[in-house]
């Protein structure tokens, strides 16, 4: 399993996608070697059950080209790889490889040991930013599209991914498979937690509301759409705060059109928060809100429904299929205001509404979402790769299609 971020180096989802699925393995006595990037303050390597971690550095020759630091990264990443199989004599059956960052080193193990390769896309570089429009958006686009042509399936978490993949990489239907992130129930409180309050007053008076957002602070996550509701609803005298937990290269931007707008001493910018301050937030929070332009997924929505909260999002992307409008969460028009504010609103003032929909959302998570479901349907994929490849080496080319029908049992 190769993945630039595991914990404790969490960058975006792909940390604790890559985690969850690798923790679900070690329980079906699955060994999953993980190499990722080192992280300062953490073993360089160290050994979870049947899961072992190889944190690596990136060879030091200073660089600010993102794209230099992720070949020596990669690089880095080959030669410790390499040194396992040879020092261990280990047989792997798949490499899998996470997004781009890690594609070379996927494709070199590939090619060296003969090994099929998958690839799981989290998201694209024409989706991040609604189109290329510059040299390095189209390099990690190509790079994107080669680990999928050199992939023998790739994975997305929704349909939305799918067709994006169909149309914007034309890759076939039957190379992509579709499993969804997944939530850990028990990583959350559960529906009758009791909140701090001398925790909650840190940041709201007893008879205001907490509007939560939590996620990685760049623009397509429409953080900015949030601050412009926030504002419509203090202009209608509602008592509310706003946290915003995460951090990014947007943060500035986010704290400048808070000021502009005068809402400044109604928001809260918490920075980076560890998982045990996350939960006691989530409990004091009324309502959590992710209102992005760009979503494959959106499994920080699911978070907010394992925590017992009412959800609200856009209909971007994944979002729009984790939410049934109204049910489960509510689902507004990507950057409409107006919508937002309603939306936020009728939440916040009315109670059992919003006790409804955060019991329906719980279920959801709870029942839906859960990673061992996850874990054997990656399986699936992986066992189907292993039997077409020794059709393949075993001169049997002819006896896929039958694999194939059998792996849809």
């Amino acid at each position: 399993m190769l993945s630039w971020e595991y914990p404790p180096r969490i960058v975006g989802g792909i940390s604790r996608h890559v985690y969850y699925l690798t923790k679900e393995f070690s329980k079906s006595n699955i060994q999953t070697h993980v190499i990722t990037c080192w992280e300062p303050n953490c073993n360089e390597y160290e050994k979870q059950g049947n899961i072992f971690v190889y944190r690596v550095r990136p060879y030091s020759i200073q660089t600010k080209d993102f794209i230099n630091w992720v070949f020596q990264l990669n690089m880095s990443m080959l030669e410790h790889a390499i040194r396992i199989i040879n020092q261990k004599d280990y047989k792997f059956d798949i490499v899998h490889v996470h997004d781009w960052i890690a594609a070379f080193c996927a494709r070199a193990l590939k090619h060296i040991y003969d090994i099929p390769l998958i690839c799981t896309i989290h998201a694209t570089e024409n989706g991040r930013n609604n189109g290329l429009h510059n040299d390095l958006q189209r390099y990690i686009s190509n790079v994107e599209w080669w680990v999928t042509y050199e992939a023998w399936k790739v994975i997305v978490c929704s349909r939305y991914m799918k067709y994006e993949l169909n149309n914007f990489f034309q890759l076939p239907d039957d190379k992509i498979k579709i499993i969804p992130n997944g939530i850990d129930i028990k990583d959350f409180q559960s529906l009758d937690r009791q909140p701090d309050r001398d925790f909650r007053r840190n940041y709201a008076a007893d008879d205001e509301k907490i509007i939560l957002f939590i996620g990685r602070l760049v623009r397509e996550k429409g953080v900015q759409v949030l601050l412009e509701a926030l504002s419509h609803l203090i202009s209608k005298n509602i008592k509310c705060k706003m946290l915003i937990v995460g951090r990014g290269p947007f943060e500035d931007n986010l704290k400048q059109t808070a000021a502009n707008l005068g809402i400044y001493p109604n928001v809260y910018f918490t920075g980076y928060i560890d998982d045990q301050t996350r939960n006691k937030i989530f409990s004091i929070s009324d309502v959590a809100v992710f209102p992005s332009f760009y979503e494959p997924f959106g499994i920080v929505a699911l978070e907010g429904m394992a925590a017992g909260l009412p959800v609200i999002t856009t209909d971007a992307g994944g979002l729009n299929e984790i939410i049934q409008n109204g049910v489960d969460g509510i689902k507004v028009p990507v950057g409409d205001v107006q919508a937002l504010a309603q939306a936020i609103e009728s939440v916040i003032l009315d109670p059992e509404y919003a006790t409804a929909l955060k019991h329906q959302g719980y279920l959801k998570a709870k029942t839906k979402y859960g990673w061992d479901v996850i874990a054997r349907d990656t399986l699936k994929v992986y066992r189907q790769v292993m039997e077409e490849d020794y059709l393949i080496k075993s001169g049997q080319r002819n006896n896929i299609i039958d694999i194939n029908k059998a792996s849809q049992r």
